[in-house]
């Protein structure tokens, strides 16, 4: 059975916010009642120290939440030097989930790239990522953001690392309606995207856009629920809110009512 997650974005809509700590989604995700709490890193948390830390993955275990990702950085083009501190800081989080428990980090793609020198780089950055969090003990999700089907498989392939897996996001395909205020590209296919990279799929990020009616208006979820129960996806479905310019409702609602839309899918 497919399990509700929640990730702590803090990009909703309300100044002040509401959810501006990994506490205050921590509370919620409780409140909400869901399995799995997602982090990104550096924004929301007080500290970078230990104690802080493990006080973050302590309140998680009291509430039973496992933590499923802690996204780090992407799109690996551009200098040498801005690719090192990339790398650097990706190896950075790798040891950080490792010490709060999450098994993964989250790594983007960026826009494809038509130079084969610049494909060349990329590669070598998610192999020397992949090779450090290995040492880790942990698996490297690669997110489409944005990116198509296509690249999303050569990218893995290429890559060729056995800790290296996708965290697909619905919302964040090349074409997808995100990318168009809520206009679709007739020319994209973004759920045939999907069916390539599910049966790679370890983690979803479950974008929501216009939820106020109760029904995510911009995607189909139960179009991508059985995309992924065709595929064998068994793993969580982490409610990702970005709606801040569309919904009428505040951020805990639109919240909300994205994790009932879901779990009536999943029923």
């Amino acid at each position: 059975m497919m399990k509700i997650g929640l990730y702590a974005s803090m990009f909703g809509k309300e100044n002040p916010p509401q959810l501006e700590s990994v506490e205050s989604y921590i509370e919620l995700a409780h409140e909400l009642n869901v399995d799995v709490i997602d982090f990104l890193s550096g924004r929301g948390f007080q500290s970078k120290e230990t104690d802080y830390l493990l006080g973050v993955k302590r309140t998680c275990l009291k509430y039973g939440f496992s933590i499923g990702y802690l996204a780090s950085t992407g799109h690996f083009f551009g200098t040498d030097e801005d690719l090192a501190k990339k790398v650097l800081k990706a190896k950075d989080d790798a040891r950080t989930a490792s010490f709060m428990g999450s098994p993964l980090i989250r790594l983007f793609t960026g826009p494809p790239l038509d130079d084969p020198e610049d494909r060349a780089r990329e590669i070598r950055c998610f192999q020397e990522i992949c090779d450090h969090a290995a040492e880790c003990g942990i698996v490297v999700g690669l997110q489409n953001h944005p990116s198509t089907g296509d690249d999303m498989l050569r990218i893995l392939r290429q890559t060729d690392r056995e800790n290296f897996t996708v965290i697909m996001d619905t919302g964040q395909w090349l074409g997808s309606p995100a990318r168009n205020k809520g206009q679709a590209d007739p020319d994209v296919d973004t759920y045939r995207y999907m069916e390539q990279v599910a049966p790679h799929t370890s983690h979803v990020r479950a974008k929501f856009y216009k939820i106020d009616s109760g029904v995510e208006a911009w995607l189909d979820y139960q179009r991508i629920v059985r995309i992924l129960r065709d595929a064998g996806f068994n793993g969580h479905l982490s409610v990702v809110f970005e709606g801040k310019e569309v919904n009428t409702c505040d951020d805990r609602t639109s919240l909300r009512l994205a994790v009932a839309h879901l779990r009536d899918i999943l029923r």
